[in-house]
This record gives structure tokens, sequence and C-alpha cells, in this order.
């Protein structure tokens, strides 16, 4: 609780307290209230009780350990790419992607009541979206700084009380610790969206209606082209790849794990068939979830 600034301390002691009374209906979520993952829960469920925790692990941690029935992470960021450490993150973690979906990211500046943009000096926020914003803050003049989150960096500027300081975050932030909106729309493009996916104890069961993902971690075979033999099964079934990344392991430069989205499910014939085929150029496969598809508008 005290890693959060004084005025975020009330908000997420109150939600803490309602998620421990109905862990069932609970949804944890990195950072402080009025973080883009707060609205990704609402999304996810409108009537679900938010569980802010301070840390990726920790919300993770929430659901192995029963506090909360879901966790909301973000994966990837359509201006700034991946979210670091959830590509390695997901897999340990052990539980199940049950479900998708994006957030439109419209970053404010905010700052104290009755400070102008003029006086602006500094800004702190996350390191996603100072990266989604970095033109825009070059153009102003203002030197960013990172934080910890969104909401907690808005949080942060209403407890220092220093006009020269201001946060990047949401209009929602803005409101619930009484912070005063510099300039809105400061995202350097309007295509902004953020990929959130739920996470589980249990998968979910197949087979699942309508449009579905399904996301894999693999690790190949050191052999000379063995990524294009490992993938070579979905080409020739016809199943479509949608993100494909990687991340080196176990210490060495020469081990990459790769996590991978595709279109499908393992119950469909020519899904199995694919996957048999990453099975035999894989030194090991894991499925991390099926889920249904969402749309990015």
């Amino acid at each position: 609780m005290e890693s959060y600034p004084p005025p975020a301390r009330d908000l997420v002691a109150a939600m803490r307290a309602a998620a421990a009374r109905d862990a069932a209906r609970a949804i944890a979520f990195q950072g402080a209230p009025g973080a883009y993952s707060h609205q990704a829960v609402r999304q996810f469920d409108a009537e679900a009780l938010p569980l802010p925790c301070f840390s990726f692990e920790e919300a993770l941690q929430a659901v192995t350990d029963g506090e909360a029935l879901y966790a909301a992470i973000p994966v990837e960021n359509s201006l700034h790419g991946r979210v670091a450490d959830v590509h390695f993150l997901l897999p340990e973690s052990g539980l199940a992607i049950v479900g998708e979906t994006y957030v439109k990211v419209e970053h404010c500046l905010v700052g104290l009541p009755g400070a102008t943009l003029a006086e602006v000096r500094e800004v702190i926020s996350h390191p996603q979206a100072l990266g989604q914003c970095r033109r825009r803050l070059k153009t102003l003049g203002l030197r960013p700084v990172a934080f910890a989150d969104t909401a907690a960096a808005a949080a942060e500027v209403r407890a220092r009380g220093e006009p020269a300081l201001a946060a990047i975050a949401s209009a929602l932030a803005a409101e619930l610790y009484g912070c005063a909106i510099l300039a809105s729309g400061l995202e350097d493009a309007d295509h902004n969206r953020t990929r959130f996916l739920l996470l589980a104890r249990s998968p979910l069961p197949l087979p699942i209606m309508g449009p579905a993902k399904t996301t894999l971690a693999f690790e190949v075979k050191n052999i000379p082209a063995a990524l294009y033999k490992a993938l070579g099964g979905f080409a020739t079934n016809g199943v479509n790849l949608t993100r494909l990344e990687s991340h080196l392991s176990g210490g060495s430069f020469t081990a990459a794990q790769f996590l991978i989205d595709i279109e499908g499910t393992p119950d469909l014939p020519q899904v199995a068939r694919a996957l048999e085929e990453l099975q035999f150029h894989s030194r090991s496969v894991r499925v991390l979830g099926s889920y249904p598809m969402a749309s990015p508008a």
C-alpha cells in the first residue's frame, strides 16, 4: 500500500477491501485506480470488482492465490510495441488466457488545479505512455521521467503540489485525483490502442463459438531453419498467425523462446495438424490459452 502516492491509497484500500469480500467478482490489474488497465477491467466486465496491484507479478499472483478470479494484463501497444516483461511473465505464471480486449488510449497532460501548460517543465508517467507521446513532449519542450504507472503519476502530481510537474494519464485518473487537464489527445497518433489479455486459473472449454485465437509458447531446436520448419505447418494448413515475438531464455544466446497468436483453436483439424508439426520441430510447446477474438476497433 505504501508504494502508491498518498492520494491513491484510500481508493486502493477501498477497492482491495471490496475485492476481498467477493473474490469471485474481482479482476486484478497493475497500477493505481484510473490506470488504462483499470479501463480494461471495465471493458471485460462492467460489474467486476477492480483489484489494483503495484506490479504485473502481483496481479498474476492474486489470481493464483484466489484473491481474484481474473487478471487483466497489457501485452502490446499499436504505437510502442510489446509491454516489457509480460512476454516471459505469461508463460511463467501458469495461468490460462481466456479473453482479450483493446483499450483506446487517449492520453491527457494533467497537472495541479490552477496550473498552466506554460508552467510545466517535467512530465512523469509509465515508460509506455511516455513513448507513445514522445514527439508531442519534444515539441512542447517537456522533460519525460519514468514512473510506475500513468494513474499513480497523476496521484503523485497532486501529492507533490508543484505547478512545474505534470503527468500523462487518463481523464479518469485526472477526475479521481482532482487534477486539471492541461492538454488532451497527447498521443502521437490517434490509432493508439493497447491490447489486454484476461487470465484465469483454468482454460476455457473447447469448442469456442465464433472467431477465436490461441496463444502458444515454444522453443525451437538449435538447428538451421528450425523456426522456418516449426512455423511451416501453419502455412501449409492455412492457419493465420497474428503475432510472433521472441526472447532469449535460459541464460543462453542460442536458446530463443517464441510467443505466437494464431487464429483458431486446437480442436480444429487444421490447427491440430499445424500444432503436430510445430511439436515435431520444437523442444517444447505450451498452449497458453484459447479465447474469443476481439476487434481492435
